[in-house]
């Protein structure tokens, strides 16, 4: 069976939510996934959930790593796969797959939601850099509460 290199994308989460933060990944280059095999775990600001292959095959590369932003549409990884049902996902010749050109990657020691994140650069503050902010959101992630938080208590 001929097999073909495709990009997988990160699905649309709806028309609110055009941001997700990688929580985990779990795909590394060389693994051979099955159809339904989590790839990673992701989070909007209104969930996280477990982001599977839609096929059979063998990741050729993973364009994320945890802790990074980045927008729904945007290619996760590259699998290798024979499943003719995702050849319109076919990844064009020599084109690899290509890093998100989203939000910095923050602090290793914090984790920042989507909403966290854009809200601290809105406020001309810099993720990778706020080391003395509470973390109380889901699973010790930075909040966008805790920014509006932070922001006000710097303000007093």
């Amino acid at each position: 069976m001929e097999t073909f290199l495709i990009d997988v994308p990160v699905p649309s989460m709806g028309a609110t939510v055009s941001e997700l933060n990688v929580i985990s990944v779990k795909a590394r280059p060389g693994d051979r996934v099955a159809k339904g095999q989590s790839l990673a775990e992701l989070e909007s600001d209104k969930s996280s959930f477990e982001f599977e292959s839609p096929c059979e095959g063998v990741v050729k590369s993973v364009a994320v790593q945890a802790g990074q932003t980045f927008e729904s549409g945007q290619v996760f990884c590259q699998i290798e796969t024979s499943d003719e049902s995702q050849r319109h996902l076919a990844a064009r010749a020599g084109a690899p797959a290509s890093a998100p050109a989203a939000a910095p990657k923050p602090a290793a020691a914090l984790v920042w939601t989507p909403r966290a994140t854009k809200l601290a650069q809105e406020a001309g503050l810099d993720p990778l850099t706020l080391t003395d902010i509470a973390a109380t959101g889901p699973g010790g992630r930075v909040s966008g509460d805790d920014v509006t938080r932070y922001l006000a208590k710097r303000q007093a």
